[in-house]
């Protein structure tokens, strides 16, 4: 028979509880925030404002990759595909709520596949127009658009931008007609605009505020509800006449689905501590971006309404990518 020790001793081990599976140590290698556009831009600039105070932040090297291509797309796709492990990460423009209605079989899903970890902030866009042309007023241009329709050009980052889409809900809202001119970005956008390739460029401040600081363009309207800090000398499009118009673009941090509670609540943490940085904030703010951080908890919900909002518009209007 089995001595009666060992039995005793085979029920001790069996009664002493397994040591905890470690949990995994993060960072644990480079992390990588795609911005899934090309360099230069504002999500460029946010990404690179962050990146020497999380690098400093974790220990570890923190690499920014841009992955342009699809307003954005491509790259969203690429972070929603990877692994939940805290090393992909994500920084959108507004065209992240534009692209699903736009984009067919656009590759993912943002409730599904995504985590919409902060909100940076908003920022409206302005209706400006070049120093040349005789528009000083949104009621001027209303004027001259109902007089010809037709005549008058505006331009945008391209077909299916927030900019374009604002200027449909306008013209329904004013009952006027312009021809819409887009270009491919900010950069080409900015450069037509000061050359006066177009009478109304529309955009963020970011990509067209050079060009309103030095005269070249002419502030007529911004598209938020309420004026920008940033811009306070500029009246609303409800203010100069065209009521029921809130369009703000947005930038924001995300990343895989599924990914554990104390890596999102540590990177959180990081990216806020970072912009609490005088320096950074200053950078921010002179990117012409209202900002006001919010966590998950508001920045989820707040995507889920910009999606509505502006993928209706796109259906209505039967509006394609370029």
């Amino acid at each position: 028979m089995f001595p009666r020790r060992h039995l005793l001793a085979a029920s001790a081990a069996l009664a002493t509880p397994l040591p905890a599976r470690a949990q995994p140590v993060w960072p644990n290698g480079p992390i990588r925030i795609v911005v899934p556009f090309p360099p230069g831009g504002s999500t460029d600039a946010m990404a690179r404002l962050l990146q020497p105070r999380l690098t400093q932040e974790f220990g570890v090297p923190v690499v920014v990759e841009n992955r342009g291509g699809a307003s954005g797309a491509l790259g969203t796709a690429q972070v929603a595909r990877a692994a939940p492990d805290g090393n992909t990460w994500l920084i959108v423009f507004d065209t992240h709520a534009v692209n699903p209605a736009l984009i067919p079989n656009i590759g993912f899903d943002t409730q599904r596949d995504l985590t919409p970890l902060l909100l940076f902030g908003t920022a409206p866009m302005v209706l400006t127009a070049h120093r040349t042309r005789p528009y000083r007023s949104v009621a001027q241009v209303v004027e001259a658009a109902k007089a010809r329709p037709e005549t008058v050009t505006y331009g945008s980052i391209g077909n299916g931008s927030l900019a374009h889409l604002t200027m449909e809900l306008a013209q329904r809202a004013g009952g006027f007609r312009l021809v819409h001119v887009p270009y491919r970005g900010g950069g080409p956008l900015a450069t037509a605009a000061v050359a006066g390739e177009v009478d109304l460029p529309i955009a963020t401040r970011p990509a067209i505020g050079v060009h309103i600081d030095s005269g070249a363009l002419i502030p007529l309207a911004q598209t938020g509800a309420t004026r920008s800090p940033s811009m306070p000398d500029i009246p609303t499009l409800a203010e100069a006449g065209i009521p029921g118009i809130d369009a703000r673009a947005f930038w924001g941090f995300l990343g895989p689905a599924g990914l554990p509670a104390p890596i999102k609540q540590r990177m959180e943490a990081a990216i806020r501590k970072a912009l609490d940085i005088p320096e950074v904030r200053e950078r921010v703010i002179g990117l012409g971006i209202d900002l006001d951080p919010q966590g998950e908890a508001v920045f989820g919900p707040f995507v889920a309404r910009q999606m509505e909002t502006w993928g209706r518009v796109v259906r209505e209007n039967n509006i394609r990518p370029d």
